[in-house]
């Protein structure tokens, strides 16, 4: 006996259409009437399919199709397997939402029959629905659609039975979904915490006496040297071929280092344009962004083979430096508060090879560096596994959670073709 089966107690199922049930409104367009400083959210299939992460707004007196309390909104349109078809939001307030075009309402007629938000449960993403996805075209889901599913009734012989059983199958839905909510709250929290603590210990190596330890500038020559890259676009990449890197995977892409490129050239383009390459212990610089913060991360490359890069990057070849000791330099706040003097702003903020030689970094013993990269590494380490775990996990109890709902929406059909 399942757990659906312990809630109904044997109680008989019957099956209605949702036409029976609910009132439906077509709702209409808005998209004239938003509104920065609107006080009413307007629920759009993106609004619906992010739980309302994601609002416009339009001011009160302009709304066209208000929503109820209690009233369950649909998603009625959707690309091609989509993720936002037959989606639905749950009203709780008065008010605050109005619906927008290709989003309907349903109101149910008796709440006293049907409890409202065991209607959301029941009709969310409801598979009678998202047949009708045939997987080629947009979906636009008709009144006459809708309104023919069939929706269960538990105990329709005693009206008061049957809203407990639906309270109590909301109750234990809603405590397991924000159940799964405070452990991604939780997970994420963990993750800020050990990034904070990683960005503390980075920022406190790298703190030398400077009586201690010589500080000298990147450009001198006992120190380094910079190389810029050459142009190429993203439309020059393909999938195979010479390892490159386009500045703007430094930003999605890398981190501290690398030994594999995500993007490759072809070696008649390479050696066509005489692009330049940083070899196995050289730093990948990016030097220009959309905002100054984002310039002058370091990535490594520790690759058996030599990577090209992009002309908005640097490689920087040291004597006398550890390569992940400098990549894990340009991620301090010591680095970034002195390239900055040197930052030119615009559309584009970009540094200049002048700029990054300027830039005094300490020189410790070859085996501090080591010691201290070591370190670092060890909280790259334990960061990275969270990040990645993460989203693996929430994904997981987000599917953990659709299980036991299915489960407790799977009510006995007794033959009812749906």
């Amino acid at each position: 006996m399942n757990y659906l089966d312990k809630i109904l107690g044997g109680v008989e199922v019957e099956w209605k259409e949702l036409g029976e049930v609910v009132h439906f409104i077509n709702a209409k367009p808005h998209e004239k009437l938003v509104d920065p400083n609107g006080d009413v959210a307007l629920m759009t299939s993106r609004f619906i399919s992010t739980e309302g992460k994601l609002a416009r707004y339009v001011k009160s007196e302009n709304v066209l199709s208000p929503a109820l309390k209690n009233d369950v909104a649909m998603v009625m349109s959707d690309l091609p397997n989509g993720k936002a078809l037959a989606k639905t939001f749950f009203v709780e307030e008065n008010n605050r939402f109005a619906a927008n075009q290709r989003v309907c309402l349903l109101r149910v007629k008796d709440p006293k029959e049907y409890f409202p938000k065991f209607l959301h449960f029941v009709v969310n993403r409801n598979q009678q629905l998202l047949a009708y996805d045939n997987g080629l075209d947009q979906t636009h889901l008709k009144k006459d659609w809708i309104l023919k599913i069939r929706v269960p009734v538990p105990c329709p012989n005693n009206q008061n039975k049957s809203l407990e059983i639906q309270k109590r199958i909301v109750a234990i839905l809603d405590k397991f979904k924000e159940h799964t909510k405070e452990l991604a709250i939780e997970l994420t929290r963990e993750l800020k915490g050990r990034k904070a603590q990683h960005n503390f210990y980075r920022e406190k190596l790298f703190s030398f006496n400077e009586n201690e330890i010589q500080y000298l500038p990147m450009g001198n020559p006992s120190v380094g040297e910079f190389q810029r890259g050459k142009r190429f676009v993203k439309d020059d990449m393909i999938q195979d071929g010479v390892p490159c890197i386009h500045y703007g995977e430094m930003y999605t892409y890398y981190g501290t280092w690398a030994n594999k490129s995500k993007s490759f050239l072809s070696k008649e383009l390479v050696e066509r344009k005489n692009l330049r390459i940083a070899v196995n212990g050289d730093v990948v610089i990016v030097a220009a962004g959309e905002t100054i913060e984002d310039i002058g991360l370091g990535t490594a490359w520790l690759g058996e083979e030599g990577v090209v890069i992009h002309d908005a990057c640097f490689s920087f070849r040291s004597p006398s430096l550890n390569p992940k000791f400098v990549a894990y330099f340009t991620r301090t706040k010591q680095f970034h508060d002195q390239i900055k003097k040197h930052i030119s702003s615009g559309k584009i903020s970009a540094i200049n090879a002048r700029g990054l030689e300027k830039v005094l970094i300490p020189v410790p013993s070859p085996e501090e560096q080591d010691r201290i990269v070591t370190i670092l590494d060890k909280f790259d380490i334990l960061t990275s596994s969270i990040s990645e775990g993460l989203p693996k996990e929430i994904e997981l109890r987000k599917k953990q959670y659709e299980y036991y709902r299915d489960l407790l929406l799977t009510f006995p059909k007794h033959n009812i073709e749906l």
